[in-house]
């Protein structure tokens, strides 16, 4: 009698169908290797700032800001963003265009073009009022699961100097990365090149990222301990200017209380935090920040609003 059931024979066992393995994820660039810890930390805040943001229309908005400060003179910016119709992720739109100008009549601006799929270019100007201090281009190639970035700094043909930074990084598996940055410089009667190696290690709460070279080194720690808390750790070691830094971060975010605190503190004696509160339904921003620099006896603060 043959086998209607299409069971197995007896003594074979049944064959199983072999696993897939998901394809490696795209490590991302080169700079945002320490995003997520730098962001837990508050930016420094001292004097009085008003900021106006005004949407014009889906791709164009502009901001206006009135800085005053007691370290120096009141100042005004002028900021303009363009965004395109092309958009890849919630964070990249292309192309972009943004600029942003002071009273003085300095300038920065940037450019973000996608040439291809895979292939992005970004252009930097710096100018200080009429004079150009910096000028930037960079190409970005992405692949499935790689990312290689060329980028040069200040070219100069006459002058026979420039600025070349080459970054690399590779999806190892699919929570580890690794690769590495070449920067490379020449100017008359100087040349020289620095080599750093990174590497990045996600898990599902919390992700490690160190970056060693000659220069020195850069590791930070990140931890999202639930939705409210997330802390930080970094630590630097410059080996030219012969100093280490160690700093804690901590990011807590209240819901509903429409608040969100961020302090840190450091081993150079500072101690720092910045309170952000949103006051719906009116689109108004508060926040008021506070650094105190215990080895240097230096204390700053600050208040600022935003609206839109």
């Amino acid at each position: 009698m043959g086998n209607t059931l299409g069971l197995a024979p007896m003594g074979t066992l049944p064959r199983r169908t072999p696993r897939r393995e998901e394809p490696l994820p795209n490590p991302g660039s080169f700079d945002e290797l320490h995003r997520l810890c730098k962001d837990v930390f508050p930016a420094q805040m001292e004097g009085v700032k008003l900021v106006i943001n005004k949407v014009l229309s889906s791709h164009f908005q502009v901001a206006h800001t009135v800085h005053m400060s007691a370290l120096g003179l009141p100042g005004y910016h002028l900021h303009a963003a363009y965004a395109g119709d092309w958009q890849l992720s919630p964070t990249e739109v292309f192309p972009t265009v943004v600029g942003d100008m002071d009273s003085s009549g300095s300038l920065n601006a940037q450019v973000l073009l996608l040439l291809a799929e895979r292939l992005r270019a970004k252009a930097v100007f710096q100018t200080q009022q009429a004079k150009f201090l910096t000028w930037q281009f960079d190409g970005e190639y992405r692949g499935d699961d790689y990312t290689a970035t060329l980028t040069l700094g200040n070219p100069d043909l006459i002058g026979e100097s420039v600025i070349m930074v080459a970054h690399f990084l590779q999806s190892v598996t699919q929570r580890l990365v690794l690769g590495g940055e070449l920067v490379y410089h020449r100017r008359p009667g100087e040349e020289g090149a620095i080599l750093t190696l990174a590497g990045k290690y996600s898990a599902v709460h919390w992700v490690a990222t160190l970056n060693v070279g000659s220069g020195g080194a850069h590791a930070s720690y990140y931890h999202r301990a639930n939705e409210q808390v997330q802390v930080g750790v970094e630590f630097e070691a410059n080996t030219r200017l012969q100093d280490t830094t160690f700093s804690f971060g901590y990011h807590l975010t209240l819901p509903q209380a429409n608040m969100v605190f961020r302090g840190l503190v450091d081993s150079n004696w500072c101690v720092g935090a910045v309170l952000e509160k949103k006051m719906p339904p009116l689109p108004v921003t508060l926040a008021l920040g506070a650094f105190l620099n215990h080895w240097r006896n230096r204390f700053h603060c600050g208040f600022s609003i935003t609206v839109g």
